[in-house]
């Protein structure tokens, strides 16, 4: 079943706060909060993420019926993308060193801003190119 592609689109603009303030605070519980976000949204897909619930229970009420819909299987992928960035992160900030933290979440925040400001989802774009490649392949 399609999903409302504005869910995956306010939870990248939720992520992007996150992970800004991450940056700027260097807050390892509020990188590990966002790893659970992404950890949720990979297992469920991104209905059942936290910023998903919020979306599905506060958000769309209020601004009405969607118009425009997407496959569930990209942004979730994108999701266990984001996933494996913010895991990388927590080991870098946790464990060091601390440029590799900084760059995971850097490298998060760079493609949760693109989906949140322009509607690009860099791992949905992966997602096709996975599925493009290994359709090919066989």
């Amino acid at each position: 079943m399609d999903i409302d592609a504005r869910g995956p689109r306010l939870g990248a603009a939720v992520t992007a706060v996150v992970l800004a303030a991450v940056l700027i605070t260097g807050n390892v519980w509020l990188l590990a909060w966002q790893t659970l976000a992404f950890a949720l949204g990979a297992a469920g897909g991104v209905g059942r993420s936290p910023y998903g619930w919020v979306f599905r229970r506060v958000v769309r009420p209020r601004i009405g019926p969607p118009k425009e819909f997407e496959a569930p299987e990209p942004p979730r992928f994108a999701q266990a993308v984001g996933l494996a960035f913010a895991v990388v992160g927590l080991v870098g900030y946790a464990m060091g060193p601390g440029w590799l933290g900084t760059a995971a979440t850097a490298a998060a925040l760079a493609a949760a801003f693109l989906n949140a400001a322009f509607g690009y989802c860099l791992g949905c774009e992966m997602y096709l190119l996975v599925r493009r490649v290994t359709v090919r392949a066989e």
